[in-house]
């Protein structure tokens, strides 16, 4: 059995610390969330508010204060364009009315 010291209990009301919020908010991280979630979901109206985005944080983009781990605006401006692409694709491949009347004949076994 080991001996809690005063500063190891999380129970301690003295060790609790107000709420902050980060003074720089990144948004690649929310960019490529939104680029991925347009892919899925093939939301055209999320595609455009994700292009803002993504142009906000590329022309705001400073190199000196990047991380070396960290994506560069020019891969989230390129994933953001294939998401827009991905999304208004099926409205240009797809014709509507292309529909066959038959059903589909079951595949013969064997």
């Amino acid at each position: 059995m080991s001996a809690v010291t005063a500063g190891d209990d999380p129970r301690d009301a003295s060790a609790e610390t107000k709420m902050s919020f980060p003074q720089k908010w990144t948004t690649d991280n929310l960019v490529l969330f939104l680029s991925g979630l347009v892919m899925v979901t093939r939301n055209r109206y999320l595609a455009w508010p994700n292009l803002f985005l993504t142009l906000c944080a590329w022309f705001n983009q400073h190199s000196l204060r990047t991380k070396e781990s960290s994506n560069s605006p020019t891969s989230a401006l390129m994933i953001c364009v294939s998401a827009l692409v991905a999304s208004y694709l099926p409205l240009i491949t797809v014709q509507p009315g292309s529909t066959s009347t038959q059903p589909p004949q079951p595949m013969p076994l064997g």
